[in-house]
């Protein structure tokens, strides 16, 4: 299978610091891809040197099956044809919605260049605009004009810079699923650098999560909740906390919270020392349950709080609970586990 984009074995330095470390990954053609990770950890670094922006020390990026950098190669940005969309947009503000949607369409006719774009304006919605300024347009429909002007020229790949950094969490979950299906509908191979997780979660098929340059896991968002490769992923991804426990026989484990079954996500010895991860919807609010935690704080969300508790050996937890189980810090609350597949890790002891 020949992949849209391939990363093979990409290392980057900076001096003396090794940023990118030894990275692979790759997308099919039309699949959504995502980098995501805290700040400093190589993600944006990545990008550039996809974009030909940024030289590696070593390793390989093929677009198509075609090598465009690696030992025997390095084509200029220019080159490559790979659209951008950064994080100021970079409108030209001169420059009407049609025009700048055109811009990048310098080797095609006249006619070819009206046609995609009006395709495009039509795809967005926004034909209406075509005559307007950026000035003139929300900051929602400036994002979509700069997607779009990346799209233009048909790109093999497209890169996005964390475009959706200016806005608040809700709405850049909602420009996140609306660049979803727009590139879905116009076949484009994409791939988005981040460190919100739920923008990773609303646009991408594969998503990379990356800590100190190491690519710790490349994955489905389902799989990477569920199924993380290692504590920083566990921890990076979603909402938990860490249980402290021992092995025992038989796929059972010795908590606070009592002995626990079920299916190991990795096989310890019995007696091994372990941190199990419980997510808030492990914990289910049961006011008949004999297993009692405090609360300790309490996060409205709407329809739900999110319980921060304390077991009576000082274990914490989370619980998502519905918001009319309204209950005040300091009281007492009935939980139960809901745990099936155990999600466990040897624990350092220092």
């Amino acid at each position: 299978m020949t992949h849209q984009l391939e990363i093979d074995r990409i290392n980057v330095h900076l001096g003396d610091q090794h940023i990118v470390k030894d990275m692979s990954f790759s997308l099919a053609e039309g699949e959504i891809g995502c980098l995501l990770g805290p700040s400093g950890c190589g993600k944006t670094t990545m990008l550039r040197t996809i974009a030909g922006f940024q030289a590696p020390t070593s390793g390989r990026v093929l677009i198509a099956g075609k090598e465009i950098c690696g030992k025997n190669c390095e084509a200029k940005p220019e080159e490559r044809h790979i659209g951008m969309v950064f994080q100021d947009l970079a409108l030209f503000p001169h420059m009407t919605v049609r025009k700048n949607i055109g811009f990048g369409m310098r080797n095609a006719t006249r006619k070819e260049i009206n046609h995609r774009v009006d395709e495009l304006l039509e795809l967005v919605a926004m034909r209406d605009y075509a005559n307007s300024y950026p000035h003139e347009l929300s900051g929602g429909q400036q994002q979509r004009i700069a997607l779009i002007r990346a799209m233009a020229p048909r790109p093999p790949v497209l890169l996005l810079d964390e475009p959706f950094s200016s806005q608040d969490t809700e709405r850049r979950v909602q420009l996140a699923h609306e660049v979803r299906e727009i590139l879905k509908r116009d076949g484009i191979t994409a791939i988005l650098v981040t460190h919100d997780q739920y923008e990773a979660f609303a646009i991408a098929d594969h998503i990379g999560v990356i800590n100190e340059g190491s690519l710790r896991q490349w994955d489905n968002a389902f799989d990477l909740y569920h199924t993380p490769a290692d504590r920083f992923v566990a921890d990076f991804i979603g909402e938990g906390v860490f249980v402290c426990g021992n092995t025992l026989e038989n796929n059972q484990i010795q908590t606070e919270l009592g002995i626990i079954q079920g299916e190991l996500s990795e096989q310890f010895s019995a007696g091994t020392q372990i941190e199990l991860l419980v997510r808030p919807d492990d914990i289910i609010h049961d006011d008949n349950s004999r297993t009692k935690a405090t609360v300790i704080a309490k996060d409205f969300r709407g329809a739900g709080h999110l319980y921060t508790l304390r077991m009576p050996g000082s274990t914490r937890l989370l619980c998502l609970a519905p918001s009319h189980h309204n209950h005040n810090i300091g009281e007492e609350f009935g939980v139960r586990l809901n745990l099936d597949h155990l999600v466990i890790f040897s624990r350092e002891v220092f």
